[in-house]
C-alpha cells in the first residue's frame, strides 16, 4: 500500500503495518513523540493497522489530536490510580476536554481537595511502573460478563445499549481496563507531570432524575515545566478575568434580573463605540454599505430560511395580534428580504451589506459567563451577494480584512475549516462546490488550517478564525461561512448577462463575531491596559490643591478640544492615594498639576507602561497624543 506523508513524500509498506511502524521506520525521535495517527483527517490510534493507501499524519502533543489523546489517556491514569484507593469506585465515562480531562465516579468515600494529593502520588506509582497501554476487543458477551465481574453497573448499561455488531473495545495498563473507542498513547509513561484541579458534581446522563456523580477534573502534560507555564498561566489569567476587571474597572455589570444580559457602564460604552467606529471605518473601506433590520420578526419567516428546524431550541418566541413571532437568533434571514426587495443586474454583484445587528439566543443559565457567553448580543455580521465565479475573491477580501483587524490589536491566529455536519441543509454537490470553495481561497492566500469535520453552520461549510492572546489561550471570533441554500430557499436572483436569472451566492461573515464578546477578550488580553484609542480616560489630570484646579480645567478644555478623553480627579485626598488610583484604574497617562505646571509651559507626564515620568511641552503632548490614536498604536510613547 502507498501512504501519503504530511510533507508529500509517498512511502510503500506491506498492508497491516501500524501507524507507530511506520513513524519509527522514518525515525525513533518521531516515534517517541508520535501520540496518535491521523488517517485522511481521521485520528486512528498508533497500533492501528493500515489495510489501504491514505494520506498519514503524525500528531503530537503540540497539535490538538494529540493533545486530546494525551488527555484522555491521563483520565485512564486517573480512573485507575482512584479504583486503586477506593475499590469500590464505580467508573462511569472519563474523557479529554478543551483544558485537561474528568472522570465521574460514583463511589461512597465523598472526594475533598485534600483528596487530591492521594490520588496524584497513586498516579505517580502507576507511571512509574511504565505499563504499556494495550488495545483489545471483546464479543457483547464477554464485555458484559468483564463489567458484572467487576461490579461496573454503570459499563452494564453503556455496553448494552450499544447498537448490535459495534466492536466493544478496551484499554488497558497492568491490571486495570476500561471500557473505551480510544485513541490512547502508546505507554502510561509517557505522562511526566499532572495535577487534580477541582471537583464538581455532574448527574449520569446529564439528567437531574439519575444519581449525582464525582466529576474529578485533572490536566496533564509530557514535561514537568508544561504544567508549571500551564499553572502560571492559570494564574495570570485570573488577574485578567474580564468580570474581574470590569467590576474595578466600571466597565460593565451584570444584574440578576437579567441573567446574561449585560449592562454597560460609560466607560464600557466608550470601548463599545471605538470598536463599533473602528468596524464602520474599516468596511466603508471596503465598499461595505450598512443595513439594519428589525430584531423581531413573524415565525413563517424562520421556517422559511430552516432555523426553525435547525435553531428553534435557542430562539425566542412572542405572540402578536395572534401570529407567532420570533426575536432574531441571526441577522441573516432579514438581510435576504432586503436584497430580495430590490432586482440587482449581475453589474452590482458583488453587493457586501454590513449589519451591526442585535441578536437573542437561549443560552442555558449554567452556560452564562460574563460577556463570553451571553444571551443577547451585537454581533458584526455581512452578507455579501455575489455570483460564483467571485466567491474566491471575495472569500480573500474577507480575510484580508480580518487580518488588518486583527492586526490592530497584536493577535496571531490559526484558522480551521469546518465541514458539512450530520443536520445540514442541501445537496452532497453544493456542499462539495463551497467546501472547494473556501479551501482554493485559502490556499491562494497561503494559509495554514486545520479541517474541523463536521463542525459547519447547518447551510454551508466555514472558514474559522482562532485568536491567541497575549497569555496563549485560543478565543474563536471571526467567521466566514459559504452558503448556497438560502438564496435557494428566498428564491434570490440576479439578471445575467444573458438577460436570465440567475441564482447569486451568500457569504456570512463576522470580524469580531460579537462585540460583548471580542470586549471580554479585550480585557482579558490587555489585562484592562488598554492602547490609547480605546481606553476609556486616556488622561487622568491631577491638581495638587484648589489653587491648581483652573488651570487644570483649561488643560483638560485643551485636551478634549483636540477629542482627547480626559478626568480630573478634584477629590480632596492625598497626592499618593489619587495617583495609585489613577494606576489601578489603568489611565494610559497621568499628569500631576502644581505649582511647576502652572507658572511654565511644561508638563509632567507618567507613561502607565513604562512607568517613567517625562517632561514635555503642551503641544508635544497633545501631538504624541493625537499620533497615538490615529495609529491605533499598542505603544505608549
Amino acid at each position: 500500500m502507498q501512504i501519503e506523508l504530511l510533507n508529500g513524500d509517498i512511502r510503500e509498506y506491506k498492508n497491516g503495518t501500524t501507524v507507530y511502524d511506520i513513524a519509527k521506520d522514518i525515525s525513533m525521535g518521531l516515534a517517541k513523540k508520535t501520540l496518535v495517527g491521523e488517517i485522511d483527517g481521521q485520528l486512528v490510534d498508533i497500533r492501528t493497522p493500515l489495510i489501504r493507501n491514505c494520506h498519514l499524519k503524525f500528531l503530537t502533543f503540540d497539535d490538538e489530536g494529540g493533545k486530546h489523546t494525551f488527555w484522555h489517556s491521563a483520565s485512564h491514569l486517573m480512573g485507575n490510580a482512584i479504583k486503586r484507593l477506593w475499590p469500590d469506585a464505580q467508573l462511569t465515562i472519563g474523557p479529554a476536554v478543551d483544558n485537561g480531562f474528568y472522570y465521574d465516579i460514583d463511589m461512597k468515600h465523598v472526594l475533598t481537595p485534600e483528596d487530591y494529593q492521594k490520588i496524584e502520588d497513586e498516579m505517580k506509582k502507576i507511571v512509574k511502573e511504565k505499563p504499556e497501554i494495550k488495545y483489545y476487543t471483546m464479543s457483547r458477551k464477554d464485555a458484559l460478563n468483564w463489567a458484572k465481574k467487576e461490579g461496573e453497573t454503570y459499563k452494564t448499561e453503556l455496553i448494552t445499549n450499544l447498537p448490535e455488531g459495534e466492536t466493544i473495545s478496551f484499554y488497558g495498563q497492568g491490571d486495570w481496563a476500561d471500557l473505551c473507542a480510544g485513541p490512547h498513547i502508546k505507554n502510561v509513561g509517557q505522562i511526566k507531570a499532572f495535577k487534580i484541579m477541582n471537583l464538581a458534581g455532574a448527574y449520569w446522563h446529564g439528567d437531574a432524575n439519575n444519581k449525582m456523580l464525582q466529576r474529578v477534573y485533572g490536566v496533564a502534560f509530557p514535561k514537568k515545566s508544561m504544567l508549571e507555564e500551564y499553572l502560571n498561566r492559570l494564574e495570570e489569567a485570573k488577574k485578567r478575568d474580564h468580570r474581574k476587571l470590569g467590576k474595578e474597572l466600571d466597565l460593565f455589570s451584570l444584574h440578576e434580573e437579567g441573567p446574561g444580559f449585560p449592562f454597560f457602564h460609560p466607560k464600557g460604552m466608550v470601548i463599545r463605540n471605538e470598536l463599533i467606529d473602528f468596524w464602520r471605518q474599516e468596511h466603508r473601506r471596503r465598499g461595505y454599505s450598512e443595513i439594519k433590520t428589525p430584531v423581531m420578526l413573524n415565525s413563517e419567516l424562520w421556517k422559511r430560511s430552516g432555523h426553525w428546524d435547525h435553531y428553534k431550541e435557542n430562539m425566542y418566541f412572542s405572540e402578536i395580534d395572534g401570529q407567532e413571532y420570533a426575536i432574531k437568533p441571526m441577522n441573516c434571514p432579514g438581510g435576504m428580504l432586503i436584497y430580495k426587495n430590490t432586482q440587482h443586474s449581475y453589474r452590482e454583484l458583488p453587493i457586501r451589506a454590513g449589519e451591526l445587528g442585535f441578536v437573542h439566543r437561549h443560552e442555558l443559565s449554567g452556560a452564562l459567563h460574563g460577556l463570553m457567553r451571553v444571551r443577547a448580543f451585537t454581533q458584526d455580521d455581512a452578507h455579501i451577494f455575489m455570483m460564483k465565479n467571485q466567491i474566491e475573491d471575495e472569500v480573500s477580501g474577507v480575510i484580508d480584512l480580518a487580518d488588518d483587524m486583527y492586526n490592530v490589536f497584536g493577535f496571531k491566529y490559526k484558522v480551521e475549516l469546518s465541514t458539512k455536519p450530520e443536520k445540514a441543509m442541501g445537496s452532497d454537490e453544493d456542499w462539495e462546490t463551497a467546501t472547494n470553495a473556501l479551501k482554493e481561497a485559502l490556499e491562494r492566500k497561503g494559509i495554514n488550517y486545520a479541517i474541523n469535520p463536521g463542525d459547519g453552520a447547518f447551510y454551508g461549510p466555514k472558514i474559522d478564525f482562532h485568536l491567541e492572546d497575549s497569555i496563549g489561550r485560543t478565543w474563536q471570533c471571526g467567521t466566514i461561512q459559504l452558503d448556497f441554500q438560502m438564496p435557494e430557499r428566498f428564491d434570490l436572483t440576479y439578471i445575467g448577462q444573458d438577460g436570465e436569472k440567475h441564482r447569486p451566492v451568500v457569504v456570512h461573515r463576522t470580524i469580531f463575531g460579537s462585540i460583548e464578546r471580542f470586549m471580554g477578550i479585550l480585557i482579558e488580553h490587555f489585562a484592562g491596559k488598554f492602547p490609547l484609542w480605546l481606553a476609556p480616560v486616556q488622561v487622568q489630570l491631577i491638581p495638587v490643591s484648589e489653587v491648581h484646579d483652573d488651570f487644570t480645567k483649561q488643560l483638560a478644555c485643551l485636551l478634549e478640544k483636540e477629542g482627547i478623553r480626559v478626568n480630573i480627579d478634584f477629590r480632596n485626598e492625598k497626592i499618593g492615594y489619587r495617583i495609585r488610583e489613577a494606576q489601578l484604574q489603568k489611565v494610559p497617562y497621568m499628569l500631576v498639576i502644581g505649582d511647576k505646571e502652572v507658572q511654565g509651559d511644561k508638563l509632567t507626564v507618567r507613561n502607565r507602561d513604562t512607568e517613567k515620568q517625562v517632561i514635555l511641552a503642551k503641544n508635544d503632548f497633545i501631538e504624541i497624543l493625537k499620533e497615538g490614536i490615529y495609529s491605533k498604536s499598542l505603544i505608549l510613547k
